[in-house]
């Protein structure tokens, strides 16, 4: 059975930081694109980042340069080191991992509120 977990999510002040962890099992996880997405209340599930099995990444306009995706492929995790957070990046952040079919996690709610 697959599963996804997330983990790190939370309430941060604007201007604050966090790390999003996604443990994974039940896949062969060094074969998966994976990746980041958020859902804010009232809007479409959207792409944060994402990191292919080479390691290449790509990331939304709106986080360039505060986000970084990374991958742990012997621990079987994804991270999102979220930094400089803005009241907009409030949302429930989803990992993905996606090859001929896609797999999510349940979500993490993360609140950026003063």
């Amino acid at each position: 059975q697959v599963q996804l977990v997330e983990s790190g999510g939370g309430l941060v002040q604007p201007g604050g930081s966090l790390r999003l962890s996604c443990a994974a099992s039940g896949i062969v996880f060094s074969i998966y694109s994976l990746g980041w997405y958020r859902q804010a209340p009232g809007k479409q599930r959207e792409l944060v980042a994402a990191i292919t099995t080479g390691g290449r990444t790509n990331y939304a306009d709106s986080v360039k340069g505060r986000f970084t995706i990374s991958r742990d492929d012997a621990k079987n995790t994804l991270y999102l080191q979220m930094n400089s957070l803005k009241p907009e990046d409030t949302a429930v952040y989803y990992c993905n991992a996606g090859r001929l079919k896609d797999y999510w996690g349940q979500g993490a709610q993360v609140t950026v509120s003063s």
